[in-house]
């Protein structure tokens, strides 16, 4: 009954995240959803700044920080194993549901499309960032990126099979391909407004911090490997001229 109650967790935890990645989408967008990066409650301009920055603060320390080895191995001493990540996942989404349900939209525009085949590829590279962000994460194991797969060994009594050290696909051409993906729809806006760029301004902060935070710990993690990775494979924009290694560990598994 235990395994099977993890179990359950697990599959509730990726529910709610597949609810919040959709509901992701719109929110930058501003498509099909009631709240969004420029719809909902304004309110003065100082209180907007003040509310959208404790949000975007709170999302970078959660997941930033339960992100962290040490972080971890001191939850496990407090919560099965199995259910770690589903946990992490949950409250990721949890966290970013409540910034999708308070932000404060800041209305002024920074910058408006008006051509109309301007404005079609703008859309057309919105969506190309979203399907690099989903594409990748089957790239190096959606279901234990997400939780599914270890509670599924946990019903079934098994553990866990080691860590592969591996570049699969657009790993690669960059190492942090799940983060190009958000940052191309962060980014790619037809119309432009000053909450929309605090919103793109902030999450791209986050995730230059958060990348080198992250590799710190591959680094320890895996050594020699990992910097011969690194060394061979930019983080972000793809070099024809530098041609990847055999072997290397996918980077963006936070």
């Amino acid at each position: 009954m235990k395994r099977i109650l993890t179990l359950l967790y697990g599959l509730v935890a990726y529910a709610l995240f597949v609810v919040v990645f959709v509901y992701a989408i719109g929110f930058v967008g501003n498509l099909l959803v009631p709240r969004s990066v420029d719809a909902g409650p304004a309110g003065p301009t100082g209180i907007a700044l003040l509310v959208d920055g404790l949000l975007l603060g709170l999302f970078a320390v959660q997941h930033s920080g339960m992100a962290r080895p040490a972080f971890k191995r001191w939850w496990t001493r407090h919560i099965p194993e199995a259910i770690e990540r589903s946990t992490f996942v949950l409250l990721a989404s949890l966290v970013l549901a409540l910034l999708f349900a308070y932000w404060r939209p800041l209305p002024a525009v920074i910058w408006r499309a008006e051509a109309p085949v301007v404005v079609t590829a703008l859309w057309a590279v919105f969506a190309f960032g979203w399907a690099i962000v989903f594409l990748s994460t089957f790239m190096i194991g959606h279901w234990e990126l997400f939780g599914l797969r270890q509670v599924w060994h946990n019903l079934r009594s098994r553990a866990m099979p080691g860590d592969d050290f591996r570049t699969p696909a657009l790993y690669r051409l960059v190492r942090h391909p799940i983060m190009v993906g958000f940052l191309i729809a962060f980014w790619a806006a037809p119309t432009m407004t000053a909450g929309h760029l605090l919103f793109a301004v902030a999450t791209t902060g986050y995730i230059l911090v958060g990348v080198q935070l992250e590799e710190r710990d591959l680094v320890a993690r895996y050594g020699a490997r990992y910097q011969s990775y690194r060394e061979q494979v930019p983080a972000f924009v793809p070099l024809p001229s530098r041609a990847p290694g055999a072997a290397g560990e996918p980077a963006s598994r936070t």
